[in-house]
């Protein structure tokens, strides 16, 4: 399996909390609002990902990550699309709330910030709404997500953990 980044910028003042998602504007996951991320070079093991997290979200934003918070790890799992596609992931899901910069549109990525409450769940990936309110909540999860041929999710199994 492939294995990629998902990043989270947050946003916490007193009066409440804002996410940043990011229209996909070309390529995997093209009209949806998602993270930002990318593919990881596995020879670099667990620091790769890392490296992937802050490279993907400098090319994809325009924004210098200064720390990372590994919250969740995800295996997607796409069985009707045909293999050489590969569209099988493990995703390796981060929150940021400290960088250096303000985030920009490119030719991949449209950001816009969302208060909480005004999440597009139904212009994102199905699996988000199983997923998203916990991590924001503050919980680390492990999770499976199986999709089916109109990329909904079909299947999936979720586990709350205490280390990632």
């Amino acid at each position: 399996m492939k294995k990629a980044t998902l990043c989270l910028l947050i946003k916490e003042n007193q009066e409440d909390r804002k996410i940043l998602l990011a229209m996909k504007k070309r390529g995997f996951g093209v009209g949806k609002w998602n993270g930002v991320g990318g593919k990881v070079d596995t020879e670099k093991g667990d620091m790769g990902i890392v490296d992937a997290a802050i490279r993907e979200t400098k090319e994809e934003i325009g924004v210098q990550i200064k720390e990372l918070e590994k919250v969740a790890i995800f295996n997607f799992y796409f069985p009707s699309v045909p293999k050489d596609k590969n569209w099988n992931q493990e995703v390796h899901v981060f929150l940021i709330r400290n960088w250096e910069g303000e985030p920009v549109e490119t030719e991949e990525m449209a950001p816009r910030w969302f208060k909480e409450s005004d999440i597009p769940f139904n212009k994102m990936w199905s699996d988000d709404k199983l997923w998203l309110s916990h991590v924001l909540s503050g919980k680390k999860l492990k999770a499976d997500f199986i999709f089916n041929e109109e990329q909904e999710v079909d299947r999936h199994n979720i586990k709350f953990v205490k280390e990632i």
